[in-house]
Parts: C-alpha cells; structure tokens; sequence
C-alpha cells in the first residue's frame, strides 16, 4: 500500500473546496436551538411577554429609547463587520440585524408605535420574525468591533446580546450554552467541562510532578488555602486542554512566592450567561463571589480568558457588593506587575520563532488589556511581529459571542466567521500565535488547521513556562536524594 503525506496547507484547501456555498448557508441558518416551546403560534405573545419583563426589571429601555431616535440605516458598519465582509450579504450587516429588534420595540412597546399598529392593523411579532432574529443573531460573532465605527453611537453588540436574551427567555438559545450552564448551576460536577473534584485533583498532581521532572522545582497548584491573597478562577477548560498555560501561571507564582490558590468548592471562571442571558450571567457571577468569600480571598483573579476576565471585572460590582465588590485581576494584569517589579525573569535564548499577539475582544475592545502582553512577550521574544489592526481596532477571532462552543457550526466560524481573521494571520506570517483567551484559543486551533495555516496557537504563559528563570534557591541540586528523604 502506498501512503501520501498530506500537508496542513493542502488539507485546507480541500477543506475549502468541499465546503459549497449551499452547505455553508445551510449550516449557517440552522443552529442546533433548545427549543422548550414547541406551539409556535404561541411564540410571538411569549416573546413580547419576555421583552416587557425584561424592560421592567432592567435598564435596557434608556438604550432602546436612544437607539429609535437615531438612525440604525446608514450601513457604516458593514465596513468594519468580518461576517458581513466574508458573505456579502446585507442581512449580515449589524444594523440590519440591530433594526430587527427596534422595529419590534417601536411597535408594541411606544405609544406611537402601538397607536399606529392598531389603527394601520400592520405590524405584528411574527414567529417568522422571531425565526429570522434567532438565526441572525447567532451569525453575530458579538465582537462589537461595529460599535467604534457607528455614527450614531448605536451599541448593535448590546442589542444582539438583548434580543438572544429574549430568545433565551422563551426557550431559544443554542444547546451547547444551555446544557453547560445547566451542569454549571444546577448538575451535580458544578462547572461547565463537568469536571468532579477527584479528576480535578489527579490533574493537577500529575502536573505538579510534570514540572518538577521538567524543572526540578517544587511548583504547586494551592487547593482550598484559605486567607490567599488571590482566589484563582481559570476557564476550567484549561484542567483539560490547557495544561502548559495552567503550568506557566503555577511557575510565576512559584516565582513571586505570592499565596494563591484555586477553590474546592467552585473552580470555573466561564460565564456563558453573557452571551445569551443575564440570568445566567448573574447566578455564575454570584458563585464567584461566594467562594472568594468562603475561602477569605483579597482578591479575585481570573486566568488568561477574555470573556470569563470581563464578566468578573464588570459585573462582580453590579451584583456582588458595588463599592465593596471584590477586586478582580487577569493573571496577566499580576504577570506584567511582577515582571516590572523584576520578581519574574526571562530568558531571551529560548524562543526563536516569529510570535504575534492576537487580542481577545473582551479584554480588547474595552481598551483594557492591551500593551501589557505585548512589553512582556517583547521582553523575551526576539522575533515578535505585530499584526494590524490591534488592540481596540483587532480583528474577531470569528468565534465570539459564544459561536465557538456550537461545534456543528465549525465549518461557518472557520470559512466565514473567521476569514478575515486567518488573512491576518496568514499576511503577518507568524509562527506562533499567543491568543490569552480559552475561546479563542479553541476557535484559532480550528481555524488555522481548517485554513491551512502552518502556525501554533498558545497562550502567554505557555511561553512564559519555556522561559522562566527560577532563582537558584528554588531549584532541587538533587532529585533523587530529596526522593529518598520523602520516601
């Protein structure tokens, strides 16, 4: 038998070539829902019902009420949306899908619309018009890169996170996102990779041991160590696909010598509830803070994440205590801190190979982390390039908003969602591309493979555990002595 060795650059274009337009569109439309509400002549009253209680018990009514005064037409967006620059298709463009719900808002919940509405007799919620939200508001990557570019100040990511949030109320919200969080909330593991504690443990002795066979230094996960300085909360993704970036982060603090540890009780920084619910949003944001307090914690630190940072640093304060709220940090806000304060050393001899930054959306666009990565990545990377745009202007991933948890979507994040974002990829000629972010990391994997782009995707501590410098008094002379004493 003769065997052929096919590369990654040719198994993205037959990728490519399989993938007709028919086929994308077709998987494009139909995401998989949890649908609880089967009579879909009742949908239309729910949906309104839902709206009214949303906007009674929330704040969501002084935006809608600027947003209909202004002008939601003008198309500037589609300039700046990927999605819309990948199909071409006006339906795709933010304000298209952003006047979807406005028009809804106009007519059943003003007095003019409503007036107008009864005396015209046009007008009504249909189901078909909720079928028409739900599909377009899951195309939406929720990067709201769309935002910086519109004249009229129109928040469309903040009008796509309202409508999936109606939609949610009513049963119809994609079914990855409804059964993680239903593991996370009410199942009996408590997080959303549903992780028990017991494999949790074994995980990270085995990593523990990994690393001192690797570094011949004592590096330890803390578990339930109460009065730490930092309570820890990765995307609990990372305990099973992120290893290296969990032990980089293990390495600083065994480098720092600063208390730290990771909850028994709750150990998930992913809060799913801000791409479709704030219910959700709310309760996953609350367990956070519960087991902070439990353990005594100062601070509440959040792994690399993009979306699990911005949920815990901007709605902890909303829903957990206001002024009193607990701090959160990004480990690589304490990273960067311990690096100037020269308590974290480098070695420019390790890595070798061209390395990019990607910037995670929501730690980007909000103009929160940005340069900090980068001075540190610059400090020991002798060949970092940068890509354009950056920063608050970055490119989408092409699987945010959630996307990236609908598998069978695959094949839309990666030749639609995501093709700017690999042209960019593949224009700066990278080798290794750090992307701190558990859902970008996912989606960039996949599209680099799928796009055939010859590059590895990792996140800033992965680096960081290749180039660490322990301080001589950390390192074991020898292991096989200190062995014999513990035995």
């Amino acid at each position: 038998m003769i065997t052929t060795q096919i590369t990654t650059e040719e198994k993205g274009k037959a990728f490519k070539s399989q993938r007709k337009p028919e086929v994308i569109d077709k998987q494009k439309l139909n995401v998989r829902y949890h649908i609880e509400d089967f009579d879909v002549n009742d949908r239309p009253r729910r949906f309104l019902e839902s709206f009214a209680a949303i906007l009674k018990h929330s704040n969501y009514k002084i935006a809608l009420d600027h947003f209909i005064r202004m002008s939601a037409k003008c198309s500037r967006c589609a300039v700046t949306c990927q999605v819309y620059q990948a199909t071409g298709d006006l339906k795709d463009i933010p304000c298209y899908r952003t006047e979807l719900l406005l028009k809804v808002y106009r007519r059943h919940f003003t007095v003019g619309g409503m007036l107008k509405g009864r005396l015209v007799g046009i007008g009504y919620l249909t189901d078909g018009d909720i079928q028409e939200m739900a599909e377009s508001f899951w195309n939406c990557t929720a990067c709201r890169r769309c935002v910086n570019d519109c004249p009229s100040g129109i928040d469309h990511g903040l009008v796509t996170h309202l409508g999936r949030y109606i939609l949610s109320e009513i049963g119809i919200a994609p079914k990855a996102l409804v059964v993680s969080t239903r593991e996370q909330l009410e199942g009996a593991t408590g997080n959303t990779s549903a992780i028990p504690l017991p494999a949790l443990i074994d995980s990270l002795e085995f990593l523990e041991e990994e690393m001192f066979d690797e570094k011949t230094v004592h590096i330890k996960f803390p578990l339930d160590v109460k009065n730490a300085d930092y309570v820890f909360f990765p995307a609990v993704s990372d305990f099973l696909m992120e290893a290296d970036t969990l032990m980089g982060i293990a390495a600083v603090f065994t480098a720092t010598g600063d208390s730290w540890t990771t909850g028994k009780g709750y150990f998930d920084g992913i809060n799913y509830g801000l791409f479709y619910s704030d219910r959700i949003l709310e309760r996953v944001v609350k367990k956070i803070d519960v087991e902070t307090r439990r353990l005594k914690g100062k601070n509440v630190l959040i792994g690399e994440c993009g979306h699990a940072s911005r949920t815990a640093k901007y709605y902890l304060p909303g829903y957990c205590g206001g002024k009193d709220a607990l701090p959160v940090i990004n480990i690589m806000e304490y990273t960067h801190k311990a690096w100037k304060e020269g308590k974290l050393k480098l070695d420019p001899n390790v890595i070798r190979e061209k390395v990019a930054y990607h910037d995670p959306c929501n730690l980007a666009r909000q103009k929160w982390i940005i340069d900090k990565p980068r001075e540190i990545l610059k400090s020991f990377c002798k060949n970092y390039i940068e890509m354009a745009p950056r920063g608050e202007d970055n490119i989408c991933c092409g699987g945010g908003g959630g996307t990236v948890s609908i598998d069978e979507i695959r094949p839309y994040r990666t030749t639609i969602g995501g093709k700017l974002k690999a042209d960019q990829i593949r224009n700066a000629g990278c080798e290794i591309l750090v992307a701190p972010c558990a859902n970008c990391k996912k989606q960039l994997k996949e599209l680099v493979e799928d796009q055939g782009i010859e590059c590895e995707v990792i996140g800033l501590h992965d680096l960081i555990y290749k180039a660490i410098i322990f301080d001589k008094s950390l390192i074991v002379e020898n292991k096989e002595e200190e062995a014999k004493e513990e035995e």
